[in-house]
């Protein structure tokens, strides 16, 4: 139950005959009358429990959309329902107008649209919509919190779709461009043509210079259809935020826009989001659209504040493709753990592996270093300037593994690693 601004205005309106006639028959007269019209209202106010709730799901949408959640009411009391409804929605999910007034006559269905603004991504709820049912008079209601399970999925916006356009036109002219002579393990046959000043000598093909008064060359070109692993770390390094941003949707947009160009340059994508245990796995032999699954695979993703279990890394890898593939590993390079984890195993994958170590760097480092005016910010530049200098180091003692290094900052990185992807391509060493 309930009472509204009405009976609390009926009630001051109760203390002029006690003013006037000052006496204990005109209180209880008074009180008599409040508490018969309370009632009376009560029970002329249509039930909550006998409606008829039914929810239209939202279904999914971007982080950077909207989306409506319908509530279905039929008034199946024998009386008129005015009510006010309010639907239970997470305040992340950015519901614009939760609370509306709705009139149902008897025997009749109205429609309740919120209208939704996610301001996070993941799997937002409204576990219940709770009525109160107002009576003629409006002095009190029926108030009833009844179960109605509402899930609306928000997916990654995908911002760095952006860049896909020119990513893409720098891969159709690797394909389209004359076969080079590249010899190694990422390169497939192409052609024969006849040697020139500068080619490589092991190159030459003796059988076909053989049956040809001429010497022949073996041409190669970029092989397709090879395997691109991406590994997203989801420890506790993931939560850190950067720019407003919590560095693990830093990593979804850049695993996002390297999956779609890997995909498109006839590469197969494998994506595993990993910390102690298998947050969730997109395989490139499943059927279907790849971005669709990737982005409803990545939705739920959280940070977990747990370490990574680097050891379990190359045996997750090694589950997906037992063969030489590009390993991404989008992590960190701070906070203790590149020397305890992240060297080593870089280390054992790039003896079958092409490594790719991917991080994000906080733009404020930069801010930090370059301020100096007070002793205060002094301080600060030399925190900065060694962070820089700790990231550098484990940067080069990763490279001198073999493994190739994008450091930058979040706006910087899924456009960077695309490029990191199409000059391996290039060089033949996928």
């Amino acid at each position: 139950m309930a009472i509204t601004g009405r009976f609390v205005v009926l009630a001051l309106a109760g203390l002029v005959p006690l003013v006037l006639f000052p006496s204990w028959p005109t209180v209880l007269l008074v009180c008599v009358v409040l508490v018969l019209a309370l009632v009376l209202d009560l029970l002329l106010a249509a039930s909550p429990a006998k409606l008829v709730l039914e929810r239209l799901q939202p279904g999914n949408v971007t982080l950077a959309g909207s989306a409506e959640s319908v509530v279905s009411v039929t008034n199946a009391t024998g009386r008129k329902l005015n009510a006010v409804i309010r639907d239970a929605w997470q305040p992340s999910a950015g519901a614009t107008n939760p609370v509306q007034r709705l009139a149902v006559p008897a025997g009749e269905r109205r429609r309740m649209t919120v209208t939704l603004v996610p301001r996070r991504r993941g799997d937002l709820e409204s576990p219940h919509v709770t009525i109160r049912s107002l009576g003629p008079l409006g002095l009190a209601a029926r108030q009833r919190t009844r179960p109605l399970p509402g899930q609306l999925r928000v997916l990654p916006p995908f911002h760095s779709k952006r860049h896909l356009p020119s990513k893409l036109r720098k891969l159709r002219e690797l394909d389209g461009r004359a076969a080079v002579q590249i010899r190694g393990a990422g390169t497939e046959f192409d052609s024969l043509r006849d040697y020139v000043r500068g080619d490589d000598v092991r190159s030459i093909d003796w059988r076909a210079t053989a049956r040809r008064t001429s010497v022949v060359v073996r041409t190669w070109r970029p092989e397709r259809d090879r395997r691109v692993v991406v590994v997203l770390d989801t420890s506790r390094t993931a939560a850190a935020r950067i720019e407003d941003e919590p560095r693990l949707d830093t990593g979804i947009e850049a695993a996002l826009l390297l999956a779609v160009l890997a995909e498109r340059g006839g590469d197969r994508v494998d994506f595993l989001a990993y910390d102690r245990r298998l947050r969730a796995r997109v395989e490139s032999a499943s059927k279907g659209n790849l971005l669709g699954q990737l982005v409803q695979a990545m939705a739920p993703l959280e940070a977990e504040l747990i370490e990574l279990d680097w050891q379990q890394i190359p045996g997750q890898v090694r589950a997906v493709s037992a063969h030489r593939s590009l390993v991404v590993l989008l992590t960190a390079l701070d906070g203790g753990a590149p020397e305890e984890g992240l060297l080593p195993t870089v280390a054992q994958l790039s003896r079958q592996h092409v490594v790719i170590v991917a991080s994000v760097r906080d733009p404020l480092l930069a801010a930090m270093k370059a301020e100096r005016t007070t002793a205060s910010q002094v301080f600060r530049a030399a925190a900065a300037e060694r962070a820089l200098l700790e990231r550098a180091a484990v940067t080069a003692q990763l490279r001198q593994l073999g493994a190739e290094v994008v450091d930058a900052e979040p706006l910087d990185v899924p456009p960077l690693l695309a490029d990191t992807y199409i000059r391996l391509k290039a060089a033949g060493r996928l």
